[in-house]
């Protein structure tokens, strides 16, 4: 199969975020049993959805890992004007879900394992394919956790992300907090005797706030875009009715 057959192939798996990928992972699967590549399943604690690791020449020895995920954000998108899980190509263009993210580099990675399998490799490769990225990188955690069972210690991962070719070396990174504040409830026309937990947090968004606004002023890094750290409060929940006294 070339790559634009394997791609196809690809996106005819929905494997949306969050969603069964068994079909997806059978068939890479065997794909790669086929070529003589040595294929591990590791199914994740949601029980319906798993990671992949695949083995390419000797196993002993440290060697590269290429990374990339299985699923795809859904397509509910109303401008799609075809099936977006069937590949279509228009004007020197493919189009589908995930042509770009990610499983377009999939299709490269199994199209170029054959020749690999075929080579007298000295050190392996691996690839490393995971579920769930696409909602705060689910799969990983347990793919990592299974690494040292599977491989040595790699020289390096070249992840596949989209970047319009162009080689990036490191992004920002992410860390998220979850902020509780337990008040007091009551009557709204009693204030005097509760302690409302929305104004409380209130006082603490607003400090979130400028705290992220002072960021841009340092450390900077040019390489990114902006080249400072954000910060941004994402949701907010709180109360019960407007006549209780908000007591979480």
């Amino acid at each position: 199969m070339n790559v634009e057959e394997i791609l196809a192939t690809l996106i005819a798996f929905p494997s949306v975020v969050g969603t069964p990928n068994g079909a997806i992972v059978d068939w890479i699967r065997n794909y790669c049993q086929a070529a003589g590549a040595e294929v591990t399943v590791l199914p994740g604690p949601e029980g319906d959805r798993s990671n992949l690791f695949v083995t390419i020449g000797p196993r002993e020895g440290r060697g590269y890992i290429i990374s990339g995920h299985l699923d795809v954000v859904p397509a509910g998108e109303p401008e799609w004007s075809s099936d977006p899980f069937v590949l279509r190509r228009e004007d020197g263009r493919l189009y589908g879900r995930g042509a770009t993210d990610m499983k377009g580099f999939l299709a490269c990675a199994l199209a170029a394992l054959p020749g690999l399998a075929a080579m007298n490799l000295r050190q392996p490769i691996h690839f490393a394919f995971s579920y769930d990225e696409e909602a705060g990188c689910r799969g990983v955690p347990h793919l990592l956790a299974a690494l040292p069972g599977l491989c040595e210690r790699p020289l390096g991962a070249i992840v596949g992300e989209p970047s319009r070719m162009q080689p990036v070396r490191a992004h920002k990174g992410k860390a998220a907090a979850r902020l509780e504040v337990i008040g007091r409830s009551g009557h709204s026309s009693r204030p005097d005797l509760g302690l409302n937990a929305v104004h409380a947090m209130a006082g603490v968004i607003t400090y979130a706030v400028a705290y992220g606004q002072s960021l841009a002023d340092g450390p900077l890094d040019q390489d990114f875009e902006p080249p400072y750290s954000s910060l941004q409060v994402g949701v907010i929940a709180g109360g019960q009715a407007v006549n209780i006294i908000a007591g979480h």
